[in-house]
């Protein structure tokens, strides 16, 4: 009998390693998000003097590519439910590859354009496909922490990409900064090939034996497995309805819905993807040298990872709410600051601490809770039936948000001057911790059943999740 339970409990731990690595291989889709989002920011000065790309024309390339991530997110809906996640991922790949071939190679503008929308809907397919395969292919116990790992990942693959950027700039050569990236790609593509389908696409395209045999590959026995194909069928069952018949009869629906996209939107105009993509030409502006301007930038993305991943340890036990708060708190007052430092034109190496100091602040203020906050309760708050429909949206106007501001932001910052425009994005923060103050609810150890069914009860938004007293709204969740 012992001699059974050790075969038993080694299966599973097979199970579960089998999970990981597979959810490992969906996971580079992360490492491909942040990759192809954050070096442009150390090649964007080298091109568009080979280019002859004046700043509107900048303004273009960087932003094309969150226009055709927006896009993507929608075009991965239809793509993912007839192809897989799996499916999704590949062409996700693919279009990675081509996107990375035209910017690298790229002998113009309207060229490089087309890449870097080649690459923006590759993102979109993968920022809907890699959580939702993940979700999807790892136990309940792991899927939380799994989930969250992808976002750092995301900040890693950034953080790489400015590294590259750093060590390349003293040469200028900015089409290796892009074409690199062909190597990391070709090895995510030949990763999607060897991964299952997930069990749960499955069993709603009716392959149960298929999804039968994925889970009793990830779960380690055939028992677990029959027990979560038969759950997963139950819910497919209770699902059938779908998010727009849903949003016409729930009030609850709504409000939730409303507030996801709200969340999305503010996290891009709290201003930390525009400081990432601008922020060697904002510090060549304030004075420094192209190279410091590049590692200062790299410096900026290390805080990025470093605060992602102080959030995924703190996200389960001071709760949401507290984490968006503090936030949002530290990034309207580092970048008020730092409109004050550009406004009385502080200078000398005094200027320069000030500047890089307040920079490090508003990042490592941001990914403590304005960036993966968002991303967690935009799943957490809806209702199972209307969620896929609520996360496209949300992940659209995200999308669409980020398009916008990075489309205009060296526009208005000629028109309202430098430190103008970092006081409007503390405006918009502060206006992101009036919302979280008076509108979020904590969901940290909340059922998704129970939040549901407050939603469809018409709870009022903050009250959807644990009760929170006007008086602790700082605390770390306890009431």
């Amino acid at each position: 009998m012992k001699h059974d339970d050790l075969s038993y409990r080694d299966s599973v731990q097979q199970g579960r390693r089998n999970a990981f690595l597979f959810a490992g291989a969906a996971g580079l889709a992360g490492l491909m998000f942040g990759l192809d989002t954050g070096v442009i920011a150390g090649a964007l000065k080298f091109m568009g003097l080979d280019l002859g790309a004046n700043e509107r024309a900048q303004e273009w390339i960087v932003s094309s590519l969150m226009l055709g991530a927006a896009g993507g997110s929608l075009l991965a809906i239809p793509v993912s439910h007839y192809r897989g996640r799996r499916g999704a991922m590949f062409y996700a790949g693919l279009l990675f590859l081509l996107g990375t071939a035209l910017c690298s190679l790229a002998p113009s503008i309207p060229i490089m354009i087309a890449g870097r929308v080649c690459l923006g809907i590759g993102v979109g397919f993968a920022s809907f496909s890699a959580p939702l395969y993940i979700a999807e292919i790892t136990e309940k116990s792991q899927r939380g922490t799994m989930i969250s790992l992808y976002q750092l990942v995301i900040t890693a693959g950034m953080l790489l990409a400015l590294l590259s950027d750093s060590l390349l700039s003293y040469g200028g050569h900015w089409r290796w900064m892009l074409g690199i990236l062909a190597v990391p790609t070709v090895i995510f593509i030949l990763a999607t090939t060897q991964v299952p389908y997930s069990p749960r696409w499955l069993a709603m395209r009716g392959r149960r034996r298929e999804a039968r045999g994925v889970l009793q590959k990830v779960r380690g026995s055939r028992e677990r497995a029959n027990n979560e194909l038969d759950r997963i069928e139950q819910n497919l069952r209770k699902t059938r309805g779908n998010g727009l018949a849903l949003l016409k009869t729930s009030a609850g629906f709504r409000k939730t819905l409303a507030l996801g996209m709200a969340l999305q939107i503010f996290q891009q105009l709290a201003g930390i993807n525009i400081l990432l993509y601008y922020a060697p030409h904002l510090l060549e502006h304030l004075g420094f040298s192209v190279q410091s301007a590049v590692w200062c930038t790299t410096l900026l993305g290390l805080a990025n990872m470093v605060a992602t991943g102080a959030a995924i340890m703190l996200i389960d036990r001071w709760g949401r709410r507290p984490l968006l708060l503090i936030s949002t708190l530290m990034a309207s007052f580092s970048l008020c600051a730092f409109g004050f430092v550009l406004f009385a034109h502080v200078g000398g190496s005094m200027g320069s601490i000030a500047i890089i100091a307040l920079l490090v602040l508003f990042t490592l203020g941001y990914a403590l809770g304005e960036g993966p906050v968002p991303w967690t309760m935009c799943t957490e708050i809806q209702p199972l039936q209307g969620r896929g429909l609520a996360i496209a949206c949300s992940t659209f106007a995200n999308w669409i948000t980020n398009w916008l501001i990075s489309n205009v932001f060296l526009s208005i910052m000629s028109l309202i001057g430098d430190y103008g425009i970092f006081w409007l994005l503390a405006g918009f923060n502060a206006v992101f911790f009036l919302i979280s103050y008076f509108l979020v609810p904590e969901t940290r150890g909340c059922s998704l059943e129970d939040i549901e069914q407050r939603v469809k009860a018409g709870y009022p938004l903050r009250e959807i999740g644990q009760p929170v007293r006007p008086s602790a709204t700082m605390q770390s969740g306890r009431e």
